[in-house]
């Protein structure tokens, strides 16, 4: 990690994003003290290892397969609740929460990646902390599972918590993360609210279908617009809008059969924002 700085804020889901080897994971070890470095990590001005009660206060998921295989899901958790000083009603409590009253008595090496995720989300939750980091928590989970897990979250950060989770499913993102913190190679890339990255990292533009083209084109230059044809044969224009775009073809008698706007997604924005960073690229058959 080089000089990597950021601040989350609660009330918000916030994403940690960046490509493969950027240091995701690093960064969430080096928060908790697993991973030794020059900086620090505070949690409400305190550093993970001064808190009176980390279990209480910091909740994380880094590694869901990180259980003995031949401990029941209940037994695991009463471990961590002994630990940590916590009453054993917790255990109940959280088992409910993820959905695995169920399989209590069931060993851990028997579970499913997608359960040993819920198990490592409940075993986060057991103290009902304040902060929440969790790395790739819906790695695993089928469709259900992951818009179950999407709606925890967020209903936990709207409680107020702070929630840091990463993620390489940028779809996901959109739908979950109110903020991003994205880096690449170790280093700071943006941290700032989704809509702001997007616009910040991406562009938009008119696509205009008509059957006099190369006409519309030659006109929207006169404007100052950029435009050209497509492999479908359709009209992409920048540097104007949409509503520039239908009034110089109406004052010219050009027939639209299509106008709309095409913007950018959180994948362009994420793509174009860290292709200098990206460590490890393939290359086309």
């Amino acid at each position: 990690m080089d000089g990597l700085s950021f601040t989350v804020r609660p009330g918000v889901v916030t994403g940690l994003l960046g490509p493969n080897g950027a240091g995701k994971s690093t960064t969430m070890r080096l928060m908790l003290g697993l991973d030794t470095g020059e900086g620090s990590t505070t949690f409400d001005g305190v550093r993970y290892a001064e808190l009176g009660s980390p279990a209480g206060t910091v909740g994380s998921l880094l590694d869901a397969g990180a259980v003995h295989p031949a401990r029941s899901t209940h037994h695991h958790l009463r471990m961590v609740a002994a630990g940590a000083g916590l009453p054993d009603r917790r255990v109940r409590d959280v088992l409910s929460l993820v959905g695995l009253d169920g399989v209590r008595h069931c060993r851990t090496g028997r579970l499913s990646l997608g359960m040993r995720q819920r198990l490592g989300l409940a075993t986060a939750l057991l103290g009902d902390p304040e902060y929440l980091i969790l790395d790739e928590p819906a790695n695993g989970l089928d469709p259900e599972g992951v818009r179950w897990m999407r709606r925890l979250l967020v209903g936990l950060a709207e409680e107020g918590r702070v929630v840091l989770v990463s993620s390489h499913l940028l779809s996901e993102m959109v739908t979950l993360a109110g903020d991003l913190v994205v880096i690449g190679r170790g280093r700071l890339i943006a941290a700032q609210p989704v809509e702001e990255f997007v616009a910040a990292h991406s562009r938009s533009e008119v696509v205009v279908r008509t059957d006099r083209s190369d006409e519309l084109a030659a006109l929207l230059r006169q404007e100052g617009a950029q435009a050209w044809a497509d492999e479908s044969d359709s009209l992409i224009v920048t540097g104007v809008d949409a509503e520039c775009v239908g009034a110089v073809a109406a004052r010219h008698q050009l027939v639209v059969r299509e106008l709309c706007t095409r913007r950018s997604s959180l994948e362009d924005a994420f793509l174009a924002a860290t292709a200098e960073r990206t460590r490890f690229r393939g290359t086309a058959a």
